[in-house]
């Protein structure tokens, strides 16, 4: 299929379709093939080369569009993980509606006691017949508030070394035993959630991957995750540095030479970064994303925080004086103000894999270092002392 054949399936869409009822738009987009064009056909795709997605978000630019902000974890996280791993019948069960924004997903992966190193979570599955009960708790899950689903990953045996004995679930966030918390953020709002799962039934038809087999399924939530975060499409002048740069225009009189200087840097920074993630998208046409994803979720935490604090120094005032404790209902690190975009850039070096562990998987899986001694590799993770 080429260029010429998306463009008349679109055709055929908006003669078909309206696009002022947003949710049969967006249904009627999804089973055109038009939601991720190289996914398989009947799954929101066409089978056809990933760069031909640019010719329909092009040609559908003034259409409903995606709520990125909410529905971000579904969307790059477990959609992916969803077509690599599940079965038919979950494929055709949850990726129409989480594409559509009818359901929302959440992530259950990291824990108190399991952050960076995320193979010593506790959080346990045991079986019970057809269902798996659950027990743990998770903390720093985004959107966990207004989620219908979660992807989960749980400790299945503990008898095997840390890495062994997990199991990767779609958790059911309406299920008994699912109890949400907010974590008030230095914003004042609380888009994070500690979530406790107490006795929790899960049925197996909610498993993604064999028992056991979990941190592979997560490595692949993980890879996307990361390309999902610093590798999103941006125009040029976009992201982070397009209200710097506002800024710098509307108010001459703020400028001076050194910010003058450190601008021009961050300028030259995010036309790399940008530029980098074109290529990264490049590869992505021909393979499953690999540790290239952490480079460019590296890069994109260093420059929002450089961009924002340079921001608030630019105009000498922090701008920000909403602290009341408040669920927030999306995520716009573009449409708010200068403040709200300093305090968040904050959480960048550390959701979505803290910058310490995205260095090490630099140094180790593209520059081919050697890797720092673990001696914990081997050990059932039972005896791990905690």
């Amino acid at each position: 299929m080429n260029e010429k054949e998306i463009k008349e399936r679109v055709d055929a869409l908006l003669g078909a379709s309206d696009p002022k009822n947003r949710l049969e738009f967006l249904r009627a987009r999804f089973d055109a093939g038009l939601a991720w064009v190289w996914f398989p056909e009947g799954l929101g795709g066409l089978g056809v080369s990933r760069d031909l997605q640019q010719v329909v978000e092009r040609e559908l630019a003034d259409t409903p569009q995606l709520n990125t902000g909410v529905q971000g974890i579904g969307l790059g996280m477990a959609a992916p993980t969803v077509l690599a791993f599940g079965t038919e019948e979950q494929r055709r069960r949850f990726l129409r509606p989480l594409w559509t924004g009818e359901e929302i997903w959440c992530q259950l992966f990291s824990e108190p006691g399991a952050g960076s190193d995320l193979a010593t979570l506790a959080t346990r599955a045991v079986r019970d017949g057809d269902e798996w009960v659950v027990d743990g708790q998770k903390v720093w899950t985004s959107g966990a508030h207004h989620a219908r689903w979660a992807i989960l990953v749980t400790r299945t045996d503990p008898d095997v070394p840390k890495h062994r004995g997990m199991t990767y679930f779609i958790c059911d966030m309406h299920a008994p035993g699912v109890e949400v918390r907010p974590l008030r953020q230095i914003t004042g709002e609380a888009e994070f959630n500690e979530v406790f799962l107490t006795g929790v039934r899960l049925s197996d038809d909610l498993r993604l991957g064999e028992v056991g087999d979990g941190w592979r399924v997560a490595q692949t939530t993980l890879m996307n995750e990361r390309v999902a975060i610093g590798g999103a499409p941006v125009r040029r002048g976009g992201g982070m540095i397009g209200p710097v740069l506002d800024t710098w225009r509307e108010h001459p009189e703020l400028r001076t030479h050194d910010l003058h200087q450190r601008l021009l840097s961050l300028w030259v920074e995010a036309e790399v970064t940008r530029l980098s993630g074109v290529r990264l998208r490049e590869q992505l046409v021909a393979g499953h994303p690999g540790p290239e994803g952490s480079g460019m979720k590296l890069s994109f935490a260093k420059l929002n925080q450089e961009l924002s604090g340079l921001d608030i120094e630019l105009r000498r005032e922090l701008g920000y004086d909403d602290w009341t404790f408040r669920r927030s209902e999306d995520l716009d690190f573009y449409g708010r103000g200068a403040g709200y975009r300093y305090l968040r850039a904050k959480g960048n070096s550390i959701e979505g894999g803290t910058s310490e562990i995205l260095r090490n998987i630099i140094s180790e899986r593209v520059l081919g270092l050697p890797s720092e001694p673990r001696v914990d590799k081997d050990v059932p993770w039972k005896d791990l002392p905690r």
